[in-house]
């Protein structure tokens, strides 16, 4: 798979610990308490509606024993803002100190588990791997969670050959491809999981960046079924589907720019059924679908664009069934189907526009029961179009 670029910014976290000088922060303290102080005075004065202060011209002792607890009042005041203060920085300073440590701490596991990752043996890179998953999970700071994220995507990066082109009869050839593919699906197997998690959970992935450029998935089921992707650009741009099935049911994408540019899909089936493309383009310019049943029954497409330019369907049965398109335009322009069937049965369109200027060969168009509401129209009927 070429690319999976899910870009939702998280915000910067704090970089170090930033206090004010001791100086500035004693007086600003003083002046808030006096402040205070002189708020509470006023207020329980107008309260008590006093009228006037009683003045004395002679001190007696009870008096003066009064002014020296009051000053000494003062004092002890001054002293434990002062020691609040103090204390305050100090916790401080020590829950920087915490965090630093545990960055090291993170950094000294992220340098062992990375080194696994690279190790020649199989079993050594499948416990990188796990180790890189958890030190994710335990990331004291969202971009150090990150970090990991990217080294696990960037391995599935790296060159990879896939199994039918392994030399014929290379018996360690197929021991080292069977050993890399099995590393390879616990990285997909561990992104899944975690992209699975509930939002708030403490584990949880979602909201990273996943880059998956290059990278290439053979062997099993690659399912992104029910996945939600909302808002920015969400790339898949060049991706390689090799045997398999392809299952995109049932996902959201919501307001984002979608892309499937260039993709080679040689697996079967490539389902969209009941997806939902609100807003924003879907691209599958350039695509090759090859033998593919690519299904978009009960998908919805709305307020946005989706663009066939140029996609190439070899072979392929092309389902549109029960799709709704909404506000918006569906362009088919210089695409090119040989063989296989376009199908837009009891497909409806409101306010969209159809353009269908593809070259057909060997493949009927197939309209039955569409409907049209709200000012769409078929730009473009193709020669051998076959309407029921």
């Amino acid at each position: 798979m070429n690319s999976i670029q899910i870009r939702r910014r998280s915000a910067k976290g704090r970089s170090g610990l930033r206090l004010w000088p001791v100086g500035p922060v004693l007086v600003l303290a003083f002046l808030t308490a006096i402040v205070v102080a002189g708020s509470v005075f006023y207020a329980a004065w107008d309260l008590l509606g006093v009228q006037s202060i009683k003045t004395e011209h002679r001190l007696d002792p009870k008096t003066l024993f009064d002014l020296v607890k009051l000053s000494f009042g003062v004092v002890a005041g001054a002293g434990a803002l002062v020691a609040l203060i103090v204390a305050y920085r100090r916790q401080r300073v020590d829950e920087d100190g915490a965090v630093r440590d545990a960055t090291r701490l993170h950094n000294e596991r992220f340098t062992t588990a990375v080194a696994q990752l690279g190790d020649t043996s199989p079993a050594v890179r499948l416990g990188g791997v796990h180790a890189l998953a958890g030190l994710a999970d335990d990331a004291p700071t969202r971009e150090l969670r990150q970090t990991c994220i990217d080294v696990l995507c960037a391995y599935l990066r790296l060159p990879y050959t896939p199994e039918d082109q392994l030399p014929n009869g290379d018996t360690t050839a197929k021991h080292e491809y069977l050993a890399l593919r099995e590393v390879r699906h616990t990285i997909v197997r561990l992104i899944r999981d975690h992209l699975r998690l509930d939002t708030d959970h403490p584990r949880s992935w979602q909201g990273h960046d996943l880059d998956f450029s290059n990278a290439v998935f053979d062997g099993k089921h690659v399912s992104f079924a029910g996945a939600v992707f909302s808002g920015g650009n969400i790339s898949f741009t060049g991706a390689a589907f090799a045997t398999g099935g392809l299952d995109f049911g049932d996902c959201s994408f919501r307001g984002a720019n979608v892309s499937f540019e260039s993709c080679a899909f040689s697996t079967s089936p490539v389902s969209f059924a009941g997806a939902t493309f609100s807003s924003g383009f879907v691209s599958f310019e350039g695509a090759a679908f090859a033998s593919s049943a690519v299904n978009f029954a009960r998908s919805t497409f709305s307020g946005g664009i989706v663009s066939f330019l140029g996609t190439a369907f070899s072979g392929s049965m092309v389902g549109f069934t029960f799709t709704t398109f909404r506000s918006g335009g569906i362009d088919f322009e210089e695409a090119s189907f040989s063989g296989g069937q376009l199908h837009f049965g009891h497909a409806r369109f409101e306010g969209t526009q159809v353009d269908l200027r593809a070259n057909f060969t060997d493949c009927p168009v197939i309209f039955d029961d569409v409907s049209f509401a709200d000012g769409s129209d078929l730009s473009q009927m193709v020669g051998n179009a076959r309407t029921t």
